[in-house]
């Protein structure tokens, strides 16, 4: 059943009017008439199957019957600090994390970034990028929609507080470390918050390094072979999913 998510807090029986974009989504392309149903959800995580009342191209009014709410949320929230990569990839990025479970996307000015976003267009990004997170969202029928922001340097990142943090780090793979990731996982208990840095194309420089543990980031290898920039945060991701998920 296609899934949307609403701006407020609902409760059983109300009559809610769709936004454009949604009501163009469902009775436009899907060609959605009166009586059909889909899943939606609105502000507080909670999950409802809605009944189409009206409906014209731009305009449409559900009824609102409250359903039993899975637990399809990651027991604690994944913060993934990227480096800012080279050309599509944020995307890629922000749509595979939100389908498993990330919390929190923020992309960030790295040390050894090629990629740079200008200030004038990092509005215009972030907003592409949010767009990108809420589709992830409703395709892989989440409860909540991941925030997707940015921020200029690592420091600026780790000026936020998190229960946990690790820094992705090949170095730590090199050397042959294997068993990091998975105690810094297990430590994790359920309604915690955890941050996870990665770096650019380019790597994580030794000054990131630092600053990252001295902020209390533990490093972490992820496997013996050398992941590209798009594809750690998903490996850690899936990690967290297994360890605290699949028991």
């Amino acid at each position: 059943m296609q899934r949307y998510f609403l701006e407020h807090q609902h409760q059983d029986g109300d009559q809610v009017t769709l936004n454009a974009a949604t009501t163009h989504h469902w009775v436009v392309v899907l060609r959605a008439v009166v009586g059909d149903t889909a899943e939606f959800v609105d502000a507080k995580a909670h999950l409802f199957h809605g009944e189409l009342l009206t409906a014209d191209t731009t305009a449409a009014t559900i009824r609102l019957q409250a359903v039993p709410t899975p637990a399809v949320e990651l027991p604690a929230a994944i913060t993934i600090a990227c480096g800012l990569p080279k050309q599509e990839k944020a995307e890629w990025i922000t749509q595979k994390a939100t389908e498993m479970g990330v919390a929190h996307v923020i992309f960030y000015g790295a040390d050894w970034s090629v990629a740079k976003w200008q200030g004038n267009k990092v509005a215009k990004k972030l907003a592409r990028l949010t767009k990108v997170a809420h589709g992830a969202a409703e395709q892989s029928h989440r409860l909540r929609r991941p925030d997707v922001t940015y921020a200029p340097t690592l420091q600026a990142v780790l000026q936020s507080a998190y229960d946990h943090s690790v820094m992705a780090y090949e170095e730590s793979a090199k050397q042959g470390e294997h068993s990091a990731l998975k105690t810094a996982l297990q430590a994790v208990t359920p309604g915690q918050t955890v941050l996870a840095i990665f770096g650019p194309e380019g790597g994580i420089s030794p000054a990131e390094v630092t600053l990252a543990q001295t902020a209390g980031a533990t490093l972490v290898g992820l496997g013996p072979r050398i992941l590209r920039t798009e594809t750690a945060p998903l490996y850690f991701l899936t990690a967290a999913s297994v360890l605290w998920e699949l028991q």
